[in-house]
């Protein structure tokens, strides 16, 4: 039985979702909702040294998403447990969830096959989806290379923020 897949774009809503974090407490996309801008990073697995060298640049720079009132969330097939140990082994201050049933993993078309080195496997396809208060993504990371993704992704909100702000300034001087 082959599982059904998404094909998301910008301007789409983002799937809405309830995983287990690290302490098996349930975090919920609609939690963030009017609130702030969530960075979703799906990664195939904890402790490995492309998922480690993620996860660490997101959290070495989250004080910087937090100012910018943003979230970052990683999500892979891990369990709780495996989680727990990932964020205490390497010092992560991230939002892990877990998907062990890979359902938000398919609803966002990040399962499915992909090649390394002529080989084809079956897994995560590491990609990262910015979703903005409203629920709406607005960027989309297919096919992630680690080295420097959290500052691209940082650089990327801060240039949406900052061409938010020159619009409704110029509103605002059109209007007075």
């Amino acid at each position: 039985m082959s599982e059904k897949k998404t094909h998301l774009k910008v301007g789409d809503d983002a799937p809405e979702f309830c995983l287990p974090d690290k302490d098996n407490q349930k975090v919920c996309l609609k939690d963030f909702k009017g609130k702030k801008h969530v960075i979703l990073y799906f990664y195939p697995m904890d402790n490995t040294p492309g998922c480690t060298t993620e996860a660490i640049g997101f959290t070495n720079i989250l004080p910087e998403f937090q100012k910018l009132d943003a979230t970052v969330i990683g999500i892979s097939p891990d369990s709780p447990k495996s989680h727990a140990r990932f964020a205490e082994k390497k010092n992560l201050k991230v939002t892990l969830l877990s998907d062990q049933e890979k359902k938000v993993l398919n609803q966002y078309g990040v399962w499915g096959k992909f090649t390394i080195k002529e080989k084809e496997f079956i897994g995560v396809i590491r990609s990262t989806f910015l979703i903005n208060p409203e629920g709406k993504i607005v960027n989309i990371w297919p096919k992630v290379n680690v080295k420097g993704h959290a500052e691209d992704v940082k650089k990327v909100l801060t240039e949406m923020l900052a061409n938010v702000i020159s619009f409704f300034s110029i509103f605002i001087i059109m209007i007075k």
